[in-house]
């Protein structure tokens, strides 16, 4: 593995494990006032981009960070549209 897929793959880890506790806080409590829709909307938008351009150059770590990613806010969004 070269240094920049480990720095790509490193960054991606980060960023999308950042994600995770909001989407935890928000499924144990159900409580989605205190979040944006319109920035879960729009951030989920942007990390499917991000998919279809990863898949478009075949870079794994911009593909495999924003699918999970997506995947996460989508969960988040779903309860903000479900829970108002």
């Amino acid at each position: 593995m070269t240094l920049v897929s480990l720095l790509g793959y490193s960054a991606a880890t980060l960023t999308t494990l950042g994600l995770v506790p909001q989407v935890v806080r928000t499924i144990k409590t159900r409580d989605t006032r205190g979040i944006s829709l319109w920035m879960y909307a729009m951030l989920s938008l942007g990390t499917f981009l991000w998919v279809v351009y990863g898949i478009l150059l075949n870079s794994w770590p911009i593909v495999i960070a924003n699918a999970l990613a997506c995947i996460l806010l989508l969960i988040v969004l779903f309860m903000k549209i479900k829970l108002g």
